[in-house]
């Protein structure tokens, strides 16, 4: 059948069935059009919020048929999207009546243990990096849900349990291939294309589509150790301030998130406590295994937990830990910002709002920064908020779509709370990218400015938009 396409300029042209097959023959993947058996199926995300309806998805069976894709796609002057590892909260990875270059399929990682490098496919997961660099007790920092895709947290900095040890997952990359607007295959550096290597780090899918990433890999594990002591939530104040005071001196190895959330509903926490809101300081020590337990028994001493779920477990199932409460196709709606303090009243109103929150799945999450990432100078990538001592991550989830207006409600009126100063926000948690403006501004900061213009340099035509278009109007 024909197919009715959008093109950049935001025409909808036609493509003949026959072109559509001629280019279907030159994919070692599969082109999936709205006539397909598997059309829905490959057009689903992990958030359920997303339901977007594009014209071609193209499932790239490896980097030839990224270049092939690229060079129709140019050729037809179409408008097109990317989508990585498909746990794009955003839904920037799909748009209607778009052509989409679908990574995936490409799920390899090969390892050089002697080198201690990782080499990443494009579509990859982090669980698919964690089991693989495992295998030689070695790992590299991701984020903190092992379904995660690599290239979509990536490409926005990515923080995790190795953020204060190694710093973020682009502090940690040595190089990627890369597809640029031209149709070239680029193998992208400190040395080659250094310009372009500044820019993919924090800069998102402005550049081209990554077909492979090469990670530094660290020792870590196999054995490691997580803390999670669960407080009511009328005692959030005194032991978040606890928290606050020993991370300011914490060894690096110790990474830390202070989660406004609801008890979950297991034996190991008393019934009545069930469902309940809560704050849990849910922890990954890292460093050598004999030491990790004087860091548990510190943590533990900030209080008498409700039920306190602390074990030592593998690396593998320490990013695997959160995996359960974040289940493909609920509905989320994620934002975050940075304050710049964490003083009494900004605690205060962390806890008014995680008591209002309309769905007992929705979240707040305090992110303790600083370490390894805080030493990377702003300028020396486009990730600009390398001081911040704090992220705080508004996680609106929920489980019916129609229930959408009063959660995304309850997540902007946290964010926009006076009781913060917002300095910034974290790509990974966008929101719908409202105000794109702001949000460049926010991210980005005096970076801004150089991304466009190497954005300017590599893509003149602005043939990929990325998730947050940095063009200027």
């Amino acid at each position: 059948m024909n197919v009715q396409i959008q093109s950049q300029n935001g025409d909808i042209r036609t493509l003949s069935a026959s072109a559509v097959e001629r280019f279907r023959n030159t994919i070692w993947g599969e082109v999936v059009t709205p006539d397909a058996a598997g059309y829905d199926a490959a057009r689903t995300l992990w958030n359920g919020m997303i339901d977007k309806k594009p014209a071609m998805i193209v499932q790239c069976g490896g980097a030839t048929d990224v270049k092939t894709a690229v060079k129709f796609a140019r050729e037809n002057h179409l408008l097109i999207s990317m989508r990585g590892g498909g746990h794009n909260v955003s839904g920037a990875a799909l748009a209607d009546n778009a052509f989409v270059i679908d990574l995936s399929r490409m799920r390899g990682v090969q390892v050089d243990p002697d080198r201690r490098i990782a080499t990443v496919d494009g579509g990859a997961r982090l669980g698919d990096v964690d089991r693989k660099t495992q295998e030689y007790g070695l790992a590299t920092p991701l984020g903190v849900v092992s379904e995660t895709g690599v290239g979509g947290l990536v490409l926005h900095g990515g923080t995790g349990w190795l953020t204060r040890k190694h710093g973020l997952s682009i502090d940690n990359l040595i190089s990627l291939d890369i597809v640029t607007a031209d149709g070239r295959v680029r193998t992208v550096n400190r040395f080659e294309y250094p310009e372009l290597f500044w820019a993919v780090r924090g800069g998102g899918g402005n550049f081209g589509v990554v077909t492979s990433f090469r990670f530094k890999l660290h020792p870590v594990g196999p054995k490691v150790w997580m803390t999670v002591p669960i407080y009511p939530l009328d005692r959030a104040g005194e032991v978040l301030e606890r928290a606050r005071a020993y991370m300011e001196t914490a060894p690096e190895d110790y990474m830390l998130i202070g989660v406004f959330w609801s008890a979950p509903d297991i034996t190991e926490v008393p019934a009545k406590w069930r469902g309940m809101p809560v704050l849990i300081l849910l922890g990954c020590y890292t460093g050598p295994f004999g030491e990790g337990e004087r860091i548990v028994q510190t943590i533990r001493g900030f209080g008498e937990p409700i039920a306190d779920l602390t074990a030592p477990m593998s690396w593998v199932e320490a990013q695997q830990f959160l995996d359960e409460d974040y289940p493909d196709g609920a509905f989320y709606y994620w934002t975050s910002l940075y304050p710049d303090r964490l003083d009494p009243d900004a605690i205060a109103a962390l806890t008014e709002h995680a008591a209002a929150r309309p769905s007992p799945l929705s979240s707040i999450d305090v992110w303790f920064l600083g370490g390894a990432a805080s030493r990377v100078k702003p300028a020396d990538t486009p990730f600009f908020r390398r001081g911040a001592k704090y992220m705080i991550g508004i996680e609106a989830n929920f489980q019916k779509k129609e229930d959408a207006g009063t959660n995304i409600e309850w997540a902007r009126s946290l964010y926009e709370d006076g009781r913060f100063s917002r300095s910034g926000v974290y790509l990974n948690f966008p929101g719908f990218m409202e105000d794109r403006d702001a949000l460049l501004h926010a991210a980005y900061g005096q970076n801004l400015e150089r991304l466009r213009s190497i954005k300017a340099k590599y893509d003149p035509d602005n043939f990929f938009p990325g998730m947050l278009n940095i063009r200027p109007d």
